[in-house]
């Protein structure tokens, strides 16, 4: 694929006259219109010879005024930075939407959301299962629709519709939804041939909390601490989402110097989750000690984090229009998080020389590059699978201008190699927040965002530690949210880390899941 395609001509000529509408609406950015029977060509040309990736699907519900659903695509271009906006109508009184998941998984994913929460079927979608829906839910109620209201609940302990799990010799393990520890739930079946795992099937959405309901009515401004309590370790990804989406749609220009104290909140945000992530690995396989070390390492930033924004978790610090704390050289920052690091540089070293370690992550729980491209996944798993993707470099609108990073990219796809990249990121990150501090320039802090234009549709894409976080939003006549799309990188993640799995043994189920790391809050919303 030519780094100089066309995509506007390109997409005209592959879909021969099938876009009812395309125009640019901002800089490499197209928006498109088209017959919902169109739909699944249209996402096949894109994903398929555009190379583009899927960011995200939803549905909004306007039959109170138009009598229709739309529904809406998002896909980018991430070596050129382009992105296409696809809305397709689908009328009230048929919510039948024929299904694109045979020509990309990911989309397979957000038309099961769509049909649980917005009523909206996907026509000859392979998979028929709910993702989202809770067996107790009635009949007929889709929690997204603006007319839905909750119904009185009844919990007779409906089974989940898993597949059999059939063949000599094999069984099946359950764990969870309750696991040992202080995490969050989620149901796993192993089906097993001895102590080998052959499948892996997953039950999430225990933690569903109607994030994206509780959007809606909200003025702009109000959403930030929903936001960034998506998911309590990646509260400046997702604030800093939400308002890039909202900025992108009133046209606001946030100050040079709240666009780098956002980098230093969002590279301290990596910082601090990679370098317990990298510990909590390490003790999976034994090493008690070195994985208390990084608890230290770890409490170093969290301590540093209270001082730059008063939250260990740096809540607060990203508002709409900028930034609510200030870098001064009384932080000393630059300093502390080069020492921080340093400090976690000579524990990796030792973990690494350690052949019990390294015994134990090598070739365990890999993802190969096609798999990886294929389920759509982002971030340091894409990463370490061979996928050179980074929505800072690839997305970016300008904040990055003037500083320099590499993206690192391994290819085995296990978990040294997961693991390692974690590492090789805490590195630029530090680079990152020292150039940041260095070229930090007098100016406010923040800027006043105006009115956002009634339903048009707007989009923060951020490049969280766990990878890209989407949000999408759009606002009524009044101002206030319509409607609001969130996208964890741990939505299109989750069955990676069942693929990863087969093959291993079932003891090793924690410690790949610990190198993926994903968050059932911000997948369940």
């Amino acid at each position: 694929m030519s780094m100089t395609i066309d995509i506007p001509g390109a997409l005209e000529r592959l879909m021969s006259g099938g876009l009812s509408d395309m125009r640019r609406v901002r800089e490499r950015e197209l928006h498109v219109s088209v017959d919902r029977q169109m739909l699944p060509r249209l996402t096949g040309v894109l994903c398929g010879e555009l190379e583009c990736q899927l960011l995200l699907m939803t549905a909004e519900d306007r039959r109170a005024v138009t009598g229709e659903f739309c529904v809406h695509a998002l896909f980018g271009h991430h070596r050129q930075g382009w992105f296409v906006h696809v809305t397709a109508i689908v009328p009230g009184s048929d919510p039948v939407l024929p299904s694109s998941a045979m020509s990309c998984y990911p989309a397979s994913r957000f038309e099961r959301e769509m049909r649980d929460l917005m009523g909206i079927t996907p026509q000859g979608h392979p998979d028929p299962r709910p993702l989202a829906r809770h067996g107790f839910w009635p009949d007929g109620y889709y929690p997204l629709r603006k007319d839905a209201r909750a119904p009185t609940f009844r919990d007779e302990g409906q089974p989940f519709p898993f597949g059999e799990v059939e063949g000599v010799g094999v069984y099946e393990i359950p764990v969870g939804p309750v696991h040992a520890g202080v995490i969050e739930p989620g149901h796993f079946r192993f089906s097993a041939l001895g102590e080998t795992v052959i499948d892996v099937k997953q039950r999430l959405y225990y933690t569903h909390k109607g994030t994206e309901k509780l959007f809606e009515g909200r003025v702009p401004a109000a959403g930030v601490e929903l936001a960034e309590r998506i998911s309590g370790d990646s509260a400046v990804g997702h604030a800093l989402a939400f308002c890039e989406a909202a900025e992108a749609l009133a046209g606001a220009d946030v100050p040079r110097r709240a666009q780098l104290t956002r980098i230093v909140l969002l590279e301290l945000e990596r910082l601090y989750n990679h370098v317990g992530d990298f510990g909590a690995i390490i003790g999976d396989t034994g090493f008690a000690v070195a994985q208390a070390h990084c608890l230290r390492i770890r409490e170093r930033f969290l301590r540093l984090n209270a001082r730059v924004t008063g939250s260990r978790l740096l809540k607060g610090g990203v508002v709409l229009g900028g930034v609510a704390c200030d870098i001064t050289d009384g932080l000393g920052l630059a300093g502390e998080v080069s020492a921080a690091l340093q400090d976690f540089v000579e524990v990796s070293d030792i973990c690494l020389e350690n052949s019990l370690v390294t015994d134990r992550l090598d070739r365990t729980g890999v993802l190969d590059t096609r798999t990886a491209l294929d389920l759509g996944v982002r971030g340091h798993v894409a990463r370490a699978s061979g996928v050179n993707v980074d929505a800072r470099r690839d997305y970016g609108r300008g904040q990055y201008e003037g500083l320099s990073f590499d993206v690192p990219v391994m290819t085995s796809g296990d978990v040294r190699a997961r693991l390692l990249i974690r590492l090789a990121e805490a590195k630029q990150s530090a680079g990152l927040i020292r150039q940041a501090v260095q070229v930090l320039p007098s100016g406010p802090l923040s800027v006043q965002v105006g009115a956002l234009p009634a339903f048009e549709a707007g989009f923060g894409i951020v490049e969280g530690w766990r990878g890209a976080i989407v949000h999408w939003m759009m606002a009524d006549r009044a101002g206030r949210l319509h409607r609001v799309k969130v996208v964890d990188p741990s939505f299109l993640a989750w069955p990676a880390l069942s693929r990863a799995m087969v093959g291993n043994i079932v003891p090793d189920f924690p410690l790949c899941n610990k190198s993926f790391n994903l968050s059932y809050s911000g997948n369940d919303l």
